[in-house]
């Protein structure tokens, strides 16, 4: 059975589809890496996976029932945001909002629920920071922090939007490991939003790539060409390869940083369920 099951999908915003004809089915244990420039439809995607969005056309179902908000076979990881140096909650607490940040203030966790905050942290490696302040941790440690909350419910797919904006490239390397690590020992789906491959290129194993609502899927070797982005561009597309690095030059200056670290959106950020 398919963790996520996509057919026809039309979805956007108003009567504009940013999303057209989307088909996707993914397996359980699968790594796939979503790109593509501003105005795509990768937060798109995410919106309706997450049930934020309903589709204007086609069916979704993931975990083979329908999308809906706060649904626990679904982790949520946003991207990289420092906080306040003076914010007066710790790692643990910013964990535990994924268990009530629906409710208002910090409530007193239960002896159960310290029990699940305590095994996500352990899982990504976080205990020894745990009872730290969150805004003098680093970017890395704030992030390991987040994929805890994203996988308390122990979720069987993760969806990623951009986690490694504005870490540098050892701590992007740092946490797209324990995003892997959980992938593997649970058998989950990943969906990682990303306009950097090369962090995640070794272990990715298909990549969905959107240009313009149409899209393409395959392999990293499939899809990384100078044929297949040129014919999804519909303009001329160069791949450069430099060692175990791919740089994609797709002919004008905004598709260029596509792919090498500029940030963009698609109407909007998916908001973080809690912070």
């Amino acid at each position: 059975m398919s963790s996520i099951e996509i057919l026809g999908l039309n979805a956007g915003y108003g009567e504009r589809p940013v999303l057209q004809d989307l088909d996707l089915a993914t397996q359980p244990g699968e790594f796939i890496a979503v790109l593509g420039p501003n105005g795509s439809g990768k937060t798109t995607l995410l919106k309706v996976l997450l049930g934020l969005l309903k589709p204007m056309a086609g069916s979704v179902l993931v975990d083979g029932t329908s999308p809906k908000p706060r649904n626990r076979v679904v982790g949520y990881i946003p991207q990289h945001r420092g906080f306040d140096r003076d914010l007066p909650i710790r790692g643990r607490d910013l964990v535990t909002l994924g268990l009530n940040g629906h409710k208002l203030g910090l409530l007193r966790a239960s002896a159960s629920e310290r029990a699940l905050v305590d095994r996500a942290l352990d899982q990504v490696g976080a205990l020894e920071y745990a009872e730290a302040p969150v805004g003098m941790l680093s970017g890395g440690e704030q992030q390991r922090l987040r994929i805890a909350q994203a996988i308390l419910g122990e979720p069987s797919v993760l969806l990623c939007d951009e986690p490694l904006l504005a870490l540098d490239p050892g701590r992007q390397s740092e946490v797209t490991r324990v995003i892997d690590q959980y992938r593997r020992t649970h058998n989950a789906t990943v969906l990682f939003v990303t306009h950097e491959i090369n962090p995640v290129l070794p272990y990715v194993d298909r990549i969905l790539y959107f240009v313009e609502g149409r899209s393409v899927i395959g392999t990293p070797r499939e899809v990384l060409t100078r044929e297949t982005l040129s014919d999804l561009y519909d303009s001329p597309v160069e791949v450069v390869r430099v060692g175990e690095r791919v740089i994609v030059l797709a002919g004008d200056e905004e598709s260029h940083s596509e792919l090498d670290g500029h940030h963009h959106h698609d109407h909007g950020e998916v908001p973080s369920p809690w912070i």
